[in-house]
């Protein structure tokens, strides 16, 4: 079966990548309570493995991300330093920061410096799970940090990263939106 086999679908190849991928995720962290085996074969059927061409790509990509998140844990830079000025960044669910951002400063000035604002102890990451395919790198990560009123915040984010030579040129979040307002909502920036 390719993209072709299936009406439309072709136009939703990247869809459906980054689907692959998520799902993938879930599985890999019990987050689905079914059989994963035919959902994953149906994506793997259906989906090139390396649009781009070259394994290293792939590679390459998850190996900047990892950088970046190891930079942002001793603190001295992270994952936003990746993104391309003209980078578009989604957050998914209900937060009160939930839209999509049409480029980095949008982003920066809207929802990352308010929120960093809000802490006494910046967000530290560690990731549970990475993934990279072609151009698409998965990051499955827990951060935690303390925000100004000495309470403590914990969160859970999945982030889906298109990259193209090393940066990222869109982004996805997903993320606990009732922990996020929480803060949002608790704290007021300084």
């Amino acid at each position: 079966m390719n993209n072709d086999s299936i009406p439309g679908l072709a136009r939703w190849g990247h869809f459906h990548r980054s689907a692959r991928i998520i799902l993938s995720l879930c599985f890999a962290a019990g987050l689905c309570g079914c059989a994963g085996g035919a959902v994953s074969q149906q994506f793997a059927a259906t989906t090139p493995h390396d649009p781009g061409g070259g394994g290293d790509v792939a590679a390459r990509n998850k190996s900047v991300v990892r950088a970046s998140f190891d930079a942002w844990r001793a603190g001295t830079g992270g994952p936003f330093d990746l993104l391309a000025a003209d980078a578009t960044w989604t957050i998914v669910g209900r937060s009160a920061a939930a839209k999509t951002y049409r480029n980095r400063e949008s982003f920066m000035a809207e929802v990352i410096r308010p929120f960093n604002a809000r802490m006494r102890v910046p967000l530290k990451p560690t990731i549970r799970r990475l993934y990279a395919d072609g151009g698409t790198v998965v990051v499955f990560f827990d951060a935690s940090g303390t925000a100004l009123d000495g309470e403590p915040y914990s969160n859970t984010y999945a982030w889906l990263l298109d990259m193209v030579d090393g940066r990222v040129v869109r982004a996805t979040a997903f993320f606990d939106s009732i922990e996020f307002n929480e803060l949002w909502a608790r704290v007021r920036p300084k």
